[in-house]
């Protein structure tokens, strides 16, 4: 869903008190930055690396590449993974669905490094694909050396090329499902059970978080890339460089506090709905319905007045058939009280085809006999 956002200014880092080398809140669905501290400055992402691999993994998963109930065979180099692991063992057969769990609530490198190898058949081919993904993004400030995060030379990202990429894997809406389960249990090819507890606690503690990754090496520091919605309303903040846990979980508190605490979303208008219809000769359709590609809203100071507005909308010259379900239309143009100019495009949700001669002849004879024509 996408928004406008309105009279939110950007707050610079001294008017927050951190102890992070490095930070960023930003609304994620339009990604306005609310505040920002040395937010392009190089550091060790540690095992916050770990959602650019994930956003490659859910891709490959939803592209129909990969399934959750495919299995996985462990290779040597994945067994041989230190850090935060799983101790999966070389040549034992787990499923894309566990491995996923593994990397999502517990930061397994060795379960990471599997599903790499699943999705591009080596580690450094899928470190590829997560470089290729990182330029698309247009994250200047990244490159990765492998998929897990453990510190190697010129492997480095940013606080704001991490929220971007935090704002690319929250599409994949079903990360979701993993990255907020507080815990759960891994079972291995003996019949014991590794206990999962989120590197990120807070999604235990702070209403409305759901995700997403932890991260700490000793070049690193502390690092957290953390999201919560609350009344339809959400955050991403992103912590890098702390000194200690105590400071990365207290800094992202402030974070999204302050987010929460002076924003608010107002919907203008819904994309769930019509907007208009129009009639188009030789249609299948006798109307046919139009809808916003994206709910319109506004983010504002939390104790801002409701702007009123008005709208207009124009359709494209030429409209051809056939026209597909989220082809666009037209567009729906709106103007606030204070002359701010919103744009949305206007769609069609349903498929929609040019009558078939018979169909047109049967239509006609049909006016004809009841004398409408």
């Amino acid at each position: 869903m996408i928004l406008y956002l309105l009279l939110i200014p950007k707050v610079k880092g001294a008017d927050i008190s951190l102890n992070a080398k490095s930070a960023i809140l930003i609304e994620p669905s339009t990604g306005k930055v609310i505040y920002e501290l040395n937010p392009d400055e190089r550091l060790h992402p540690a095992s916050m690396t770990k959602i650019m691999s994930l956003i490659i993994i859910m891709e490959s998963i939803e592209e129909g590449k990969i399934n959750l109930t495919d299995e996985v065979t462990i290779s040597k180099e994945a067994a041989s993974m230190g850090g935060s692991q799983v101790y999966i063992n070389e040549g034992e057969v787990y499923t894309v669905d566990e491995l996923l769990k593994a990397v999502s609530i517990a930061s397994a490198n060795d379960a990471v490094v599997a599903l790499a190898e699943k999705v591009s058949g080596s580690k450094e081919k899928f470190v590829e694909k997560m470089n290729i993904k990182a330029s698309e993004l247009k994250l200047s400030n990244t490159h990765f050396m492998n998929p897990h995060g453990l510190d190697e030379e010129n492997h480095y990202s940013s606080a704001k090329d991490m929220s971007i990429m935090a704002k690319e894997l929250i599409k994949h809406k079903n990360i979701l499902n993993y990255t907020s389960r507080y815990e759960d249990y891994f079972k291995k090819k003996d019949n014991s059970s590794i206990w999962l507890v989120n590197t990120n606690k807070l999604v235990k503690f702070y209403e409305g978080m759901d995700g997403l990754k932890t991260g700490f090496t000793s070049s690193a520091g502390y690092c957290l890339t953390a999201t919560a919605e609350k009344n339809n309303l959400r955050f991403i903040s992103v912590v890098m460089g702390e000194e200690s846990i105590e400071n990365r979980t207290e800094d992202t508190l402030k974070l999204l506090n302050y987010g929460f605490n002076t924003i608010k979303k107002e919907v203008i208008m819904s994309s769930s709905k019509p907007i208009d219809s129009f009639k188009l000769d030789l249609s299948s359709k006798e109307k046919v319905n139009v809808y916003l590609k994206n709910d319109v809203a506004r983010l504002t100071d939390i104790n801002s007045e409701k702007l009123k507005y008005k709208y207009s909308i124009s359709y494209n010259k030429k409209i051809n058939f056939p026209l597909k379900t989220g082809d666009k239309v037209g567009k729906v143009i709106i103007t606030e009280d204070n002359g701010n100019i919103i744009k949305e495009d206007l769609i069609v949700r349903e498929n929609i085809y040019k009558i078939s001669f018979i169909k047109l002849f049967k239509k006609n004879l049909k006016l004809i006999l009841s004398g409408n024509i």
